[in-house]
């Protein structure tokens, strides 16, 4: 599904006040479930250190490009082979499963890990903590745990929480009120540190405020890519309007773009509409990376991919920090 608008508008009629309020006691059960949850899990302990990255609300905050920041830092801090851990969401297998490229499909194991498995180790299981298990048997010397703010599977030893700059924690309600997980309040209390990404505005620095942990930054910046003409966009992820702006940022002459729900699994007779409507433009079709792994391989080779890379602000202050935390690990401290 695609996130309501008004999840992201603080104040005004178009932040839906009567449906917000209509919707706030079906948050409050959903709060209720996740706080329960976390309160009676046993989380599983492994031999490697587990790094989560995750976040409070729902919708796209640039995980993704970060879980790939992220595994270069810890490959270069732990000096050995880093996998990433995820659910496998979309995806049809339930796991625990080594991602394999040349195997798998996004049917298979979902976008997203099929999309990092092109840059290393990624495992996938309902039960997050058996892929973990697999994980360590494959011989990684750590883990990412992707999107696992929520999920108490596995002990971790650094629980990062990543923050859009621009909207925050939404309107500030829980889930189908507004965009949010849990409450800000019990998030932040497990998160060791947060990575904001894009330019910080008010009402997120608001939002963290009372957060006492390091507070790193981060930009979403695309690869370079030549195009001459104009181009028709297509992709299904949390935040549609960011690829509209990162396609205007890198100067092309955009057409439409046309948004589709997060995850989706794009039908034939939708691709037709798309190369139809394209050819009709003189357009190129263009797409993320996330959305070019769920195309068929002959439409794919139709569609210019435009690459999304996170850049820490400051990465030897994060390395640094992310040292110290997995010195303590190692020592048992």
């Amino acid at each position: 599904m695609r996130a309501p608008a008004f999840w992201t508008i603080r104040h005004g009629r178009d932040s839906a006040p009567i449906l917000r309020l209509l919707l706030s006691p079906f948050g409050a059960l959903y709060g209720a479930s996740v706080a329960r949850r976390l309160a009676r899990a046993q989380p599983l302990a492994l031999a490697v250190p587990v790094v989560c990255l995750g976040n409070l609300t729902a919708g796209g905050t640039g995980k993704t490009p970060l879980a790939q920041t992220l595994r270069g830092v810890l490959q270069d801090v732990l000096s050995g082979p880093v996998g990433i851990v995820s659910r496998g969401y979309g995806g049809r297998l339930e796991g625990p499963v080594a991602v394999d490229p040349a195997l798998h499909d996004a049917a298979d194991v979902g976008d997203e890990p099929l999309m990092l498995s092109h840059d290393g180790p990624v495992f996938i299981g309902r039960d997050r903590g058996s892929a973990g298990k697999l994980a360590v048997t494959a011989g990684m010397a750590g883990l990412i745990l992707d999107d696992g703010h929520q999920n108490p599977s596995l002990a971790k030893t650094i629980s990062l929480v990543v923050v859009d700059g621009q909207t925050g924690f939404g309107n500030g309600h829980l889930i189908p009120a507004g965009p949010l997980r849990e409450t800000p309040a019990n998030g932040l209390k497990r998160a060791d540190a947060l990575i904001v990404v894009g330019r910080l505005s008010e009402d997120t620095a608001e939002d963290i405020v009372g957060f006492s942990g390091p507070v790193f930054h981060a930009f979403l910046e695309p690869e370079p890519i030549e195009i001459s003409g104009p181009v028709l966009g297509f992709c299904g992820i949390g935040r549609p309007e960011k690829f509209d702006a990162t396609l205007r940022a890198l100067g092309l002459d955009v057409v439409d773009l046309y948004p589709f729900p997060d995850h989706h699994m794009y039908r034939a007779d939708e691709l037709a509409r798309l190369a139809k409507t394209a050819q009709a433009c003189g357009a190129r079709l263009v797409t993320t990376r996330k959305d070019w792994v769920r195309l068929p391989p002959d439409f794919a080779a139709q569609v210019t991919v435009v690459d999304i890379k996170a850049r820490l602000t400051d990465v030897s202050a994060f390395t640094t920090w992310v040292r110290g935390k997995l010195d303590s690990f190692s020592t048992g401290q």
